[in-house]
């Protein structure tokens, strides 16, 4: 065995995923997932690791992934190529991109503005397992109900919606005003408006109008950087402005985390590298175009 294996809890050597544990020669195999998802087949095939190479036990992580306990030393790799044999790739540890995650989605969620497994899967294939100064974490939320929690992650996705009145359709019941999470909408001079300073894009005024009075105008994504929890929590800062396209959220991401590679100390999170240069430097140079 390499030296990595029995030296102070870091991943044996050239073994993406593997966590020794605490009990001397056994690790945990973290396993790769994207939104949470595992074929059927592929959960036949990691139960069946577990109860060979484990204790029958698998652990279902808060990152949507599985991790395999108490496998010994010698089971590593029949272990991994068993899972490989069967498409399931190897998670990461250390400084590096973690699992993409994500909530359904448009797929199968009412709430859900646009598909997040589609854009997850990309994010997971541009920058999974990446080097980073430390660890680094990205969710995919599809609208700002945040069931994936965007604003606790490095890099947050969130679904939004510009909402439109037309008040040609509208009957004045008043279904939007109370279908407002923040009481966004209010009423001037007989029309319904809506505050932009509250409104969180969410389109609950759309789908609660009875009269389909309200329509969506704008649809697109909005972006979040620097959230972590652990022992010192800190929320995501918001990047402003509705991003409309795909490539466009891609590429700020791209820069984000590129921004972060080099100027992340080793170690310090992302958000903690945001507060120590400032939030509107950072936003600055993320979105600056060359």
């Amino acid at each position: 065995m390499t030296e990595s294996m029995t030296g102070t809890g870091q991943s044996p050597a050239k073994t993406p995923g593997t966590i020794l544990q605490k009990q001397k020669g056994y690790v945990a195999l973290r396993l790769h997932a994207v939104g949470g998802e595992f074929t059927s087949a592929q959960m036949r095939a990691i139960a069946g690791v577990a109860e060979r190479y484990g204790r029958g036990r698998l652990h279902l992580t808060t990152r949507q992934g599985i991790e395999i306990h108490c496998v010994p030393l010698s089971g590593i790799e029949p272990a991994v190529g068993e899972l490989e044999d069967a498409g399931v790739a190897m998670g990461a540890d250390g400084p590096r991109v973690r699992l993409v995650t994500a909530c359904p989605g448009a797929e199968t969620c009412r709430r859900g503005i646009f598909e997040t497994k589609e854009v997850a899967a990309r994010l997971d294939r541009e920058f999974f397992a990446q080097p980073a100064p430390y660890k680094f974490k990205i969710a995919v939320t599809g609208c700002p109900n945040n069931c994936a929690k965007a604003t606790e992650n490095d890099i947050g996705v969130m679904g939004a919606v510009v909402p439109a009145w037309n008040g040609e359709d509208c009957d004045d019941c008043g279904a939007c005003e109370k279908s407002c999470p923040v009481s966004a909408i209010g009423k001037i001079d007989g029309e319904y408006v809506v505050d932009p300073d509250l409104c969180l894009l969410c389109g609950r005024c759309i789908s609660g109008c009875p009269r389909e009075a309200w329509t969506v105008a704008r649809r697109g994504f909005v972006l979040w950087i620097g959230g972590t929890m652990g022992k010192t929590p800190r929320l995501a800062d918001r990047i402003d402005g509705l991003i409309e396209s795909t490539e466009e959220l891609y590429w700020l991401v791209g820069r984000a985390f590129a921004y972060y590679r080099e100027n992340g100390r080793p170690k310090e999170r992302f958000g903690r590298m945001i507060d120590r240069i400032g939030r509107d430097t950072v936003v600055r140079e993320i979105t600056r175009r060359e």
